[in-house]
This record gives structure tokens, sequence and C-alpha cells, in this order.
């Protein structure tokens, strides 16, 4: 039930949400790039990750608080917005969006100050990205694959089209067990990634 190679079966059941969760970040970072009328939320959301950065880095042991720090807030957000599709799938939308803007903007704002685009890339965001973006984007496909089920539920469940809901549900809770264990998994994984690798590549 819990092996890696059924996570990944059952991750490909809901390709679907797997592509629109991409689909999605992609909306977001080019929105992010883009846009001129989300600058104030962005900008904030920068300032907040860099407050918590300058704390962390004056902390006794550096990499090991941005290593507590970023495996909680990663696994924890990602494992409520999977299971935050109960409320139609609306939360991972958001989720993805905004995640995806915050990314294009730095992105933009990289560029814009001349600094080197291929470094941040390269250095700040593939070495534990490689992991956790595409974790991340599988948790948010969960997360609308439920609302979803949750959708089919209200409309067929009065109906004799409804009366194999019940195995729908039954069979969408283990894999949603299945995959919240290997989205903390490998999320510990890219932690230990950012914490280190990319930690030092940024210094």
């Amino acid at each position: 039930m819990f092996r890696f190679s059924a996570f990944l079966r059952d991750v490909s059941s809901i390709r679907k949400a797997v592509i629109l969760s991409t689909v999605l970040f992609t909306l977001g970072i080019i929105a992010g790039w883009t846009s001129e009328g989300f600058e104030d939320l962005l900008i904030s959301q920068l300032q907040g990750l860099s407050e918590i950065s300058q704390q962390l880095q004056v902390s006794e042991t550096p990499e090991l608080s941005f290593f507590v720090f970023i495996f909680l807030n990663n696994s924890i957000k990602s494992v409520i917005v999977m299971f935050s599709g109960l409320l139609f799938g609306l939360l991972p939308i958001v989720f993805l969006v905004i995640n995806g803007m915050v990314i294009g903007f730095l992105l933009k704002i990289v560029q814009a100050s001349g600094e080197s685009l291929f470094n941040l890339v390269v250095k700040g965001l593939l070495p534990h990205g490689i992991i956790e973006i595409p974790v991340i984007i599988i948790a948010c496909a969960y997360g609308l694959a439920l609302g979803g089920l949750v959708l089919r539920s209200i409309f067929k469940g009065a109906s004799q089209a409804g009366r194999g809901i019940g195995q729908e549900w039954r069979s969408f809770w283990r894999k949603l067990g299945t995959a919240s264990l290997w989205v903390v998994v490998l999320l510990f994984v890219a932690a230990i990634i950012e914490s280190t690798i990319t930690y030092w590549l940024m210094s």
C-alpha cells in the first residue's frame, strides 16, 4: 500500500489533475513575471520570506534552522492543501497560482536588477526544486482530484450513476494516505538539499 511504486501508479491515475496543477503553476509564474497588478502582494510575500531568512541566518546552526523551517513549512502546507480538496478544490488552485506568481515575480526582479538569472535558477532553485516543485504540484493535484470527487458525489450521489461513488471514495482515501506519506518523505529530502547544497551555493 505504501510502496513508492504504488505512489507512482496512483499519481498516474490522477494525471489530468497533475496536468491541470502544472498548467495553473505555470500560469502563475507567467502572471508573476508579466502582471503589474499584484506587485504589492508579491513584494509583501518576498519581504516576509526575507525576514524569516535573516532570522534563520543568525541562529547558532543556520543549516539546521533552515532545514527545520523549510521541511515543516512545505510538508504541513502540502498535506493541508491535499485534504483541503474537500472544500471543492479551491485552496489548491489559489496555492498553485500564488506560489507560481512569487517565483515569476522573483525571476523578474532578479533580471531587472541585472543579476544573473542563470545563477538563481541553477544554484537557487534547481538543486532542491527538481524534487520540491513536482511534489508540491502533485500534492495540489490530489487536492484538485479530491475536489472533483466531492463535486461528483454531490451531483451523482442521489442518482443511479452514483452507486459506485462509495467505492471511489474508499479507493481515493487509500491513495491519499500513500501520497501523504511520500509527499512528506520527498519534501524531507528536498529540505535537506535546500538547507545544505542550495544554501552553500547561494552563500
